[in-house]
């Protein structure tokens, strides 16, 4: 039974993410403001975000509803490519009525494009369904490949595998060209942005865990057949968590694109989803604290790394390893757990005291 100290529990969990987050946005306001932070580091903010949103989205599909994806690079990939067109699109419109309407825009696309696949996809379990889910991550990424989309005063012009056929007037710009990708986008995503986004998807998804449907998705994880015969339909609700967590990565995508100044289809490949994979399951599986973490850190130890010049992938692949040993080493665990929980003690003690 749900009882109130749990919720309470879980409610504790939820403000520690969100204050997780607000803490990093002002620590690196703070260096920004102040000029105590390297440029590199600085265009990394935005991506960094990003695939905190990517991680957090995917953790729901695999810590909370129990399926391995392989493809989720593909649902960042829609909402990034959207993004361009909506921003193109729009004109002389403001940056932030931009950048709202093409994460909305990029989001619902993704999440449709999720449903759709979910519909075979989602009737299979284990193996099958991530080699599934990988191929059409690759799909979504060769379809972007072989688009051209074109805009002009008659508004937006698609074509397949050859840009002459998009017809436009001479004064026309190409938006997205092939395999080139998108050129000329507008830089209008922000770091605060950015960040909004992530404490929106937060909510969304931890509201969404702590649901009563939240609690239906962990119990077809947890044991399918007895949640069937409990009514609760698998199929149903494991669509709910697949589309949601594509959308949540379609919005990542949109505010990824808006970012940079070019971008190719080529970024969104299997690599991609794999290394959102390696934040979920080295922050823990179904774990969003150790998401966040994981895919903040993970995504700036290469630049932090650089000083090692050709030794720093070597370096950051023995960090992985160590810390996959150390995160599932039950003693290691146990032994941190007795350590927080006396430091608690002694700060819970310190508080009386006064």
């Amino acid at each position: 039974m749900f009882s109130f100290k749990k919720a309470s529990g879980l409610s504790k969990k939820a403000f520690i993410n969100y204050a997780i987050v607000i803490v990093f946005y002002l620590v690196f306001q703070i260096l920004v403001s102040t000029g105590n932070i390297t440029s590199a580091l600085k265009g990394q903010l935005i991506p960094i975000t990003c695939y905190m949103i990517m991680a957090v989205s995917l953790n729901l599909v695999v810590g909370i509803s129990g399926e391995l994806s392989l493809g989720h690079a593909g649902f960042m990939s829609v909402g990034a490519f959207t993004a361009v067109i909506i921003s193109s699109a729009m004109g002389n419109a403001s940056n932030p009525a931009k950048l709202f309407v093409s994460i909305l825009v990029g989001a619902i696309l993704a999440g449709i494009a999720g449903f759709l696949i979910g519909i075979p996809v989602l009737r299979l379990n284990g193996d099958y369904l991530a080699i599934v889910t990988l191929a059409f991550g690759e799909i979504i990424k060769n379809i972007l490949n072989c688009l051209y989309v074109g805009i002009d005063e008659k508004g937006l012009h698609f074509a397949f595998n050859n840009p002459d056929a998009l017809g436009m007037d001479p004064l026309g710009k190409v938006i997205i060209n092939g395999p080139m990708g998108a050129v000329g986008i507008s830089k209008i995503a922000t770091f605060s942005g950015a960040v909004i986004l992530l404490l929106i998807v937060l909510i969304i998804i931890q509201n969404l865990v702590n649901s009563r449907t939240g609690r239906a998705i962990m119990a077809i994880r947890d044991n399918r057949i007895a949640a069937e015969s409990m009514g609760i339909s698998p199929m149903k609700y494991k669509m709910l968590a697949f589309t949601i967590s594509a959308a949540m990565a379609g919005s990542a995508g949109a505010v990824y694109a808006l970012n940079y100044s070019t971008l190719v289809p080529k970024k969104f490949d299997f690599n991609t989803s794999i290394l959102v994979l390696v934040f979920v399951v080295l922050g823990g599986i179904g774990n969003m604290t150790g998401s966040l973490i994981a895919a903040g850190i993970l995504v700036v130890l290469p630049e932090l790394l650089r000083k090692f010049s050709d030794y720093r992938m070597l370096v950051y692949a023995i960090v992985l390893i160590l810390v996959m040993l150390v995160t599932n080493n039950e003693k290691l665990k146990g032994r941190m757990d007795i350590f927080a929980k006396k430091v608690r003690m002694k700060i819970s003690k310190g508080g009386k005291k006064k």
